[in-house]
């Protein structure tokens, strides 16, 4: 659910730098994710569907009913980093760049045989799940994906909620676990950067998601253009937090903070970690074309 709007500080202060719409694996339209952002006291909200920007549209049009909150239109693109993924949050790209697009679409359009595998697998194993099943659980335009999956097995009782299924069922180190196509993170960060876009690594120490890559990684990635780390998420330990600052520091890195909101489908709240305003004007100042930024 939203935040809760006293529990945010001025508006013009907070920024939610990750948030998704039913347009990938959220429950809210991206109208409903904008007015929620709204009620919730955010000054900007970042939309990062995964390896989709479909939703752009849908949210800007809502954003006229909003007196001042900015939308930043982005993605959260799927990728890899010698056998491990890793997820980057694009911002502010170009959607008509033909090479980041096709990367995209590719990782999106794989999701399917993905996830039909996964089901596969949990049903030989005994579980109470069909394709056919997992379909009910999709709202209108949405890619198909793990969260659904969650779904379907909340829906039968396998599980109380999608947190559940991914901690036990569905994380990347369970033996349902299928991979899908990621592109290379370093070539992820130069085709935004060519997209005029500016990328930040998404929760780089999650380590409850499966296996996190090292300081190489990140390093590799600054090299190529990298802006920043998500470094306040619920999901990197306070212990990381404070190493990832100290890197980010070193390699004259952004630190971010967000939420990675899905609507009701996960317990992530809008606003319960937010970037510094300062940062935010940082991250703009590196878009290669200011009117990515909606304002209502």
């Amino acid at each position: 659910m939203p935040a809760d709007p006293a529990d945010a500080t001025d508006a013009t202060d907070v920024a939610d730098l990750h948030a998704h719409s039913n347009a990938s694996d959220g429950t809210d339209s991206p109208a409903e994710l904008v007015r929620a952002a709204a009620e919730a006291g955010l000054a900007v909200v970042a939309l990062t569907d995964h390896d989709t920007t479909r939703g752009w549209a849908e949210a800007e049009a809502a954003l006229a009913r909003h007196e001042g909150l900015r939308l930043v239109r982005g993605a959260e693109i799927s990728c890899v980093w010698e056998g491990v993924s890793l997820h980057l949050l694009a911002y502010l790209f170009d959607p008509g760049h033909q090479e980041l697009a096709d990367e995209m679409a590719t990782a999106l359009d794989d999701r399917v045989p993905r996830a039909k595998a996964i089901v596969v697998k949990l049903a030989a194993a005994g579980y109470p799940i069909t394709w056919e099943l997992v379909l009910t659980q999709l709202q209108d335009g949405a890619t198909v994906g793990r969260p659904h999956i969650a779904d379907t097995l909340v829906a039968a009782g396998v599980v109380p909620d999608r947190t559940a299924a991914f901690d036990t069922l569905l994380h990347d180190g369970s033996e349902f676990f299928v991979g899908h196509y990621y592109v290379d993170a370093v070539r992820a960060v130069r085709l935004v950067r060519e997209a005029g876009g500016v990328p930040v690594f998404a929760h780089p120490a999650a380590a409850k998601r499966g296996r996190t890559v090292g300081e190489d990684a990140i390093a590799a990635m600054a090299a190529a253009g990298l802006a920043g780390l998500e470094v306040d998420h619920r999901d990197n330990p306070p212990e990381a937090r404070t190493r990832l600052r100290a890197l980010a520091a070193e390699l004259d890195l952004l630190v971010t903070g967000a939420s990675d909101y899905h609507g009701s489908g996960k317990e992530n709240r809008l606003g319960e970690n937010t970037t510094d305003p300062a940062v935010v004007d940082a991250l703009l100042a590196q878009a290669g074309s200011p009117t990515a930024v909606l304002t209502a």
